[in-house]
């Protein structure tokens, strides 16, 4: 009995390990499927990046990427999606033909003080993505359009 077990745990040993490796007892060798070609890029950015540098804070900021065709067949820009609620893209919704230029408007609600790094992620192609990023630094505008000046209120006394 002990010696049945021992062969059929063998048996078992042999044959998991055999399917794991894409080879079956039933049908001889099975190498794995070979992966499916890459599509080839038929989108390139001119920049995939912006520095917006200094933006006073309460001021939008707005930047236009451009970007081209360069396959053979017309692509449409499927999606346009920004990595956050501060951050607004526009984009055509018309096939950019090949060859042809298409602009993407990045536009950036400068709200919050402080540096920001964002990005925008175009969807293409059925499966294909690009990303656009950017970046910039929020400071704290004054209250006023002039500082205050205290001498305004000693000369108006001065002068009654």
């Amino acid at each position: 009995m002990k010696k049945t077990l021992l062969l059929f745990g063998f048996v078992v040993i042999v044959l998991g390990g055999s399917a794991q490796n894409g080879v079956s007892a039933a049908n001889g060798l099975n190498p794995p499927a070979p992966p499916a070609p890459a599509k080839p890029e038929t989108l390139v950015l001119k920049e995939a990046s912006h520095n917006f540098g200094k933006i006073p804070q309460g001021r939008p900021a707005t930047y236009v990427f451009d970007l081209i065709n360069i396959g053979s067949e017309a692509l449409k820009l499927e999606n346009v999606q920004a990595s956050c609620g501060c951050t607004t893209p526009e984009w055509s919704k018309e096939p950019i033909e090949p060859g042809a230029t298409a602009h993407i408007k990045v536009g950036y609600n400068a709200h919050a003080e402080g540096a920001f790094a964002k990005t925008v992620t175009i969807f293409y192609n059925t499966n294909q993505t690009k990303t656009l990023t950017i970046t910039g630094d929020v400071y704290k505008t004054p209250s006023s359009s002039a500082p205050e000046n205290a001498s305004v209120q000693f000369l108006k006394q001065t002068n009654q």
